[in-house]
């Protein structure tokens, strides 16, 4: 299976915290799963990090590459298809980053592994 990853799932993965749901951790941890980040998840912990915004991802954001490789991740990058919906989606959901993961769930046909309900706005399927 193919799992795109929100980008709080990727940071909490990294922590090894619990509030992801055993059977998500399971699945992000099973070898026979391609888990994907996006290069939006890239841009927000860098840009955030750089803010002040996440401090606790400080030492993630001077690599974020680098930590996604070493969990066997794939990078995902973004397309201007990808941009085209992001940007066209109706949905007045403001957060950019959102909108990309969004478009790069509906037009890959992925499953993106997130806590935040919003995702079910924009008809991709969530898993958590």
């Amino acid at each position: 299976m193919r799992l795109l990853i929100d980008t709080h799932v990727l940071l909490w993965w990294l922590d090894g915290d619990r509030r992801i749901p055993r059977t998500v951790r399971g699945l992000i941890a099973d070898a026979a799963n391609e888990v994907l980040v996006s290069a939006a998840s890239v841009w927000e912990i860098t840009t955030k990090a750089r803010l002040g915004k996440l401090p606790g991802a400080v030492e993630v954001a001077r690599d974020v590459p680098a930590c996604i490789a070493a969990q066997g991740m794939t990078g995902l990058a973004i397309e201007p298809r990808h941009a085209q919906l992001a940007g066209d989606f109706a949905d007045p959901h403001p957060d950019p980053f959102d909108r990309m993961l969004a478009a790069q769930a509906q037009l890959e046909g992925l499953p993106l592994v997130s806590a935040d309900e919003v995702f079910e706005r924009f008809a991709v399927r969530r898993i958590w």
